[in-house]
């Protein structure tokens, strides 16, 4: 199978605030990354070269402005879901997923079977944990808001320390 090579620009900056520092990316369509708490440059730029081959990795902290806006607010306890257009890009199963993650409610959570559930695939457990490991756009996909069926904090692509941050964060609004 030949890989297509795309010639999308991938805009890109590093997310400074308080105690966060994050990499944040995104297309003309919208917001397509946001990474692990202060992890390198490795982890966007490798999953920039698997989900957009051949794509330029573009600096622009202007371009990436209005999705930092956003998470800034939210790290302030002043945004509690967000406005940006987000281009994620996965199987069908992966985005009933993640459109069912932007329904937890702010300062909330649900199990991974209350996902299952609500997308009317019940016995998908585990495969619902994989899409939301696959989760692209942390914090504004609030994936950090599920949890284990008893409530106990379970993997997080950020890093449960991550995890626990930002439900703390949400607590605390």
């Amino acid at each position: 199978m030949k890989s297509q090579k795309n010639s999308t620009p991938i805009y890109w900056s590093l997310l400074n605030f308080k105690d966060w520092n994050l990499y944040i990316a995104a297309t003309e369509k919208g917001l397509c990354y946001v990474g692990s708490q202060n992890k390198p440059f490795e982890e966007f730029s490798i999953w920039a070269k698997k989900r957009f081959p051949g794509s330029p990795l573009v600096e622009d902290r202007e371009k990436l402005n209005p999705y930092a806006a956003e998470l800034i607010e939210y790290f302030n306890g002043k945004r509690k879901s967000f406005t940006i257009l987000f281009d994620y890009h996965g199987t069908e199963f992966q985005l009933a997923v993640w459109n069912a993650l932007c329904e937890i409610p702010f300062g909330e959570t649900k199990s991974y079977s209350d996902i299952a559930n609500f997308i009317n695939k019940p016995a998908a457990v585990r495969a619902v944990g994989a899409a939301i490991g696959a989760n692209p756009v942390l914090i504004s996909v609030p994936c950090h808001r599920v949890v284990g069926k008893n409530g106990s904090l379970t993997g997080y692509r950020g890093g449960l320390e991550m995890k626990t941050q930002l439900l703390d964060l949400e607590r605390k609004v």
